[in-house]
């Protein structure tokens, strides 16, 4: 069952085109059926500046600095349902496309899979995946290389 996904765009840098909210889309829907999350359920994207993902990252997590991708997982064990739809809401994403950009650049590898990527990050940790240690680190990079590799966006 294909996730639903509502995509918002608050900066004004970089265009957002169809493709791009179809990559995300995809990303979100391939990171849950490898996941075998086969619920229906809800995400909302925000594509902001590096100015404003570095406020919400001062605001929820008391680091004053840009970063690439905030998520914002709500809830733990159990999620909530949306009465409307009866979709579980798994989350909110943030992407600031300035540092999808400039990562892109640094890693030699295009826009759009730098985005993906971060998708893809980003709904392990809706899910509730982390990489604080070592060793949840590589399972969450083993589950990202997968998953990325299921929808053709490996590394150039």
């Amino acid at each position: 069952m294909k996730p639903i996904v509502s995509i918002y765009n608050k900066q004004r840098r970089f265009g957002v085109t169809e493709r791009l909210k179809m990559l995300v889309e995809d990303c979100v829907d391939a990171a849950l059926r490898y996941e075998k999350f086969d619920e229906l359920c809800e995400v909302d994207v925000s594509f902001v500046s590096n100015r404003k993902i570095r406020e919400y990252n001062r605001q929820f997590r008391n680091i004053d600095r840009e970063t690439d991708v905030l998520s914002f997982p709500l809830g733990d064990d159990e999620f909530e349902v949306d009465p409307d739809t009866d979709a579980v809401l798994l989350g909110d994403i943030v992407i600031s496309l300035e540092k999808a950009a400039e990562q892109a650049k640094e890693y030699g590898h295009s826009f759009e899979r730098e985005v993906g990527f971060l998708t893809v990050h980003s709904v392990l940790h809706l899910l509730g995946y982390d990489h604080i240690d070592e060793d949840e680190g590589d399972v969450m990079r083993a589950h990202e290389k997968g998953i990325l590799e299921k929808i053709g966006l490996t590394r150039d």
